[in-house]
């Protein structure tokens, strides 16, 4: 008797809803090159969001110290045999606010002396056995600024040993310090750029060559270049994205950090000496925002590279493909 059993169709094995149309990506989503990857583009974005905050830092600083400095003139009064040095002062103090320009003027006194020269020349200092010259302080109006040839003239006729120092020096050096300083920062910026730039090449190659029997029969049944790079695409703009976030986030909290303890403790000499150079350190909203977009530039840049290095890839596979 035939085994009618055998003769009936089998049963066919339902599969969940949607799996048979289930796409997989061609490149493989975990190893050890895209956690490399995504380490690498950590750090990078950590050190160029660094090198943008600190261009942006002294850029702001710099124009703090330009406007303290260019506001400012000085009066020096250097003491001379014979000649009363209270007086002499208060002469130039009187010189110098007879001109159009000039807000205030006052001379500095001895305390405030005394803590100029204190990192030097220690403390308890008097004065009056020390040939320093004393300063007479002067405020200037940026938009109207007074005549200083004519001041200076006017000073050196009339008060024995008074100079004036319009401070046109320091303001030069300071700005070509700046100038110096945000190129440099600039410069080092866009070498880390074209070392994530190349790190993604490689990574993409490696990818590649892990799939590169896929990406061939793909290539000759028909599959369109935009596809297979579209592929690589998304995958790498996922690691490129988590790589700079996770770099531009800890940037960010570093920023924070250093800006809350230049603010700090005012006791603090470290503190103290940051702050004197950099202010609060703080890069402001706008630095903040440019990280954050920074992130973003990283990640689209991961992305693109990745997909002009496949596209290029399956292009010599065409140009083989032709001379065969």
């Amino acid at each position: 008797m035939p085994d009618i059993q055998s003769k009936l169709p089998k049963p066919v094995e339902k599969t969940p809803e949607g799996a048979e149309h289930k796409q997989h990506s061609i490149v493989p989503r975990s190893s050890v090159s895209g956690s490399t990857l995504t380490l690498v583009v950590a750090i990078m974005a950590f050190l160029a969001s660094l090198t943008l905050g600190a261009v942006w830092t002294v850029n702001d600083t710099a124009k703090s110290w330009q406007n303290d400095v260019s506001r400012e003139i000085t009066i020096q009064v250097r003491p001379v045999n014979g000649v009363n040095l209270d007086a002499a002062l208060i002469s130039a103090r009187q010189i110098a606010g007879s001109f159009a320009g000039v807000l205030s003027v006052s001379v500095v006194d001895n305390d405030a002396m005394e803590a100029l020269l204190e990192p030097w020349l220690g403390g308890g200092l008097n004065l009056a056995e020390l040939p320093v010259p004393r300063l007479v302080s002067v405020t200037i109006d940026e938009t109207n600024p007074p005549d200083m040839v004519a001041m200076a003239a006017q000073l050196k006729a009339t008060v024995a040993g008074a100079s004036l120092d319009n401070h046109r020096a320091w303001i030069e050096r300071l700005t070509t310090m700046a100038r110096t300083t945000i190129l440099t920062g600039l410069l080092i910026f866009v070498l880390m750029m074209v070392a994530t730039v190349l790190t993604v090449v490689f990574a993409t190659r490696g990818a590649m060559a892990g799939s590169k029997h896929i990406i061939e029969v793909l290539h000759f049944v028909g599959a369109e270049q935009s596809y297979i790079a579209t592929q690589f695409q998304k995958h790498f703009l996922f690691l490129g994205l988590k790589g700079a976030l996770a770099g531009g986030v800890v940037a960010i909290l570093f920023f924070l950090f250093i800006g809350w303890w230049a603010s700090g403790d005012p006791a603090d000499p470290a503190s103290n000496q940051v702050e004197a150079l950099f202010g609060t350190f703080g890069i402001g909203v706008g630095g903040y925002l440019s990280i954050l977009l920074l992130i973003f530039v990283i990640s689209v840049l991961t992305a693109l590279t990745s997909r002009f290095t496949v596209l290029r890839h399956v292009g010599t596979l065409d140009r083989s493909s032709s001379d065969e």
